[in-house]
């Protein structure tokens, strides 16, 4: 589901330099997120053996994911969470309405999930009339602005606390603007809590699910997610289909990256581990558990060798903080649900390149985000593929909409290249004639696009062949 500002990249990206209060309020939170992860990874050694472990986790349960999810299904059933299975985000969206319809349910809570945002669960069920309300204070404050998510953990993190107050002010009957930052909590607190006490269905996100055992891991700070898949009776669980590990004990080193890459934590103040329903003779917990796991091309993805370890993201948001590009724009210029690093090389595979390929080009190939990555996925390597994938042959290429750039001019461009550099008399009078010509060169097209922020190289009026020559040195 796109951003309201929708996927035209270089615009919003503009925008966004344009804006300088979006550009300070970045400033000051990134500076915190890295210090934070510094501080909880100190030990170098140490924090790149647990990295290690952690993708060979990831890269474990991809190389067996189909028969982890056979698992998984049947030990969630065997404990009593019912499990669905879609193939695309709408299906996704019907099943959620299905078990709110079978339920006479009209009021859902929400703990937080890129997922759901990803299918756009929010607009689908508020158009057939019924009460969405996100309950993570970032979501919750967006939601009252309209806005989508500018940051995979942070979601509000655009906003400043003058920004917040007024939103509050504006957006909730009767309440006065402070910008007093415990009484901004209170007011969120006393508004959601009313929520969870009407809500009839709520609906969370999974950050692992373990097919060992058929557990259900959430973590948060909040304890909102907590509230949302316990106080209603039913609780929905989305998750996309490469949040499977094998084995229980693959959880603690897991949450470790997480929490520290996240949020510069030890361990969330909450963890979350769901097995079941309530059972007989427990005081709280949901009647009913739904667990819908969502495909919407990963599955495509899962079948390239290279392309597959894009899956392995634990969505910790790491990346996002390190990132040149992204700490300069916001998450909401790249026109997806999935901004940053991860977002460049997600989208394009899942929207295809011809709608989501321009994000791939966003990138200085800095290699910030490889060096952070608590799973080790190789981004900037991944961006490459993606590019080429977008000017590679329509029958070779792998990836939706894969050949989508090829031009008949740009394939004459490399073929006259591939004459002049493998016929040397060919090669000697397009020397002569660039050494003449070269620096008086139309500026248009791809080169003037390129000589407007870099300075155009001067050719020289000598081949080194020709110096080579002049000199009387022997070459072959």
């Amino acid at each position: 589901m796109p951003n309201d500002t929708g996927p035209n990249f270089q615009q919003n990206a503009s925008r966004a330099l344009d804006d300088q209060q979006l550009r300070k309020n970045f400033k000051f939170a990134m500076g915190n997120f890295i210090l934070k992860r510094k501080q909880i990874f100190s030990d170098e050694s140490e924090t790149e053996q647990l990295r290690q472990i952690g993708n060979t986790i990831k890269q474990r349960a991809l190389s067996q994911l189909p028969q982890l999810l056979e698992r998984l299904e049947q030990n969630c059933s065997r404990n009593g969470i019912r499990v669905h299975w879609a193939e695309t985000t709408a299906e996704a969206n019907q099943q959620v309405l299905r078990i709110m319809n079978a339920n006479e349910a009209n009021r859902l809570v929400k703990g937080k999930s890129m997922v759901s945002e990803e299918m756009g669960l929010n607009e689908f069920l508020q158009e057939r009339k019924i009460e969405v309300v996100e309950t993570d204070l970032g979501e919750f404050i967006i939601q009252l602005n309209d806005e989508k998510p500018s940051h995979i953990i942070v979601p509000a993190i655009h906003k400043n606390k003058q920004q917040i107050a007024d939103i509050f002010h504006q957006k909730l009957p009767d309440t006065p603007y402070t910008e007093d930052v415990e009484e901004l909590n209170a007011i969120a607190r006393r508004t959601l809590r009313q929520k969870f006490y009407r809500a009839q269905v709520g609906l969370s996100g999974v950050n692992f699910a373990v097919a060992e055992t058929g557990t259900l891991c959430l973590v948060e700070n909040e304890g909102n997610g907590r509230m949302s898949t316990t106080v209603p009776p039913i609780h929905i669980a989305v998750m996309g289909l490469e949040k499977v590990v094998e084995r229980l004990a693959d959880i603690p080193p897991m949450l470790r990256l997480l929490t520290g890459s996240a949020t510069g934590q030890l361990i969330t103040t909450y963890v979350n581990m769901i097995t079941s329903p309530r059972k007989p003779g427990e005081k709280d917990g949901p009647k009913e558990v739904h667990l819908i796991i969502l495909d919407n091309g990963r599955s495509a993805i899962l079948s390239d060798p290279q392309l597959r370890q894009t899956l392995q993201c634990i969505r910790c948001g790491t990346c996002l903080n390190h990132c040149p590009v992204y700490t300069r724009i916001g998450g909401h210029a790249y026109g997806f649900v999935y901004p940053g690093p991860i977002g460049k090389i997600l989208n394009p595979q899942i929207e295809g390149l011809k709608k989501a390929g321009e994000l791939a080009t966003a990138s200085s190939l800095c290699e910030a985000c490889a060096e952070v990555c608590p799973v080790k996925i190789p981004i900037p390597q991944l961006l490459r593929r993606l590019r080429n994938e977008s000017y590679t042959s329509e029958h070779l290429a792998t990836v939706k909409d894969g050949g989508c750039k090829k031009n008949l001019m740009e394939t004459i461009a490399w073929k006259g290249w591939e004459i002049i550099n493998t016929h040397p008399q060919i090669n000697a009078i397009g020397n002569k004639i660039m050494s003449r010509l070269g620096a008086r060169l139309p500026r248009i097209g791809p080169l003037k696009q390129w000589t407007r922020y870099r300075t155009a190289p001067k050719l020289a009026p000598k081949s080194l062949h020709q110096l080579v020559d002049e000199e009387g040195i022997r070459h072959e």
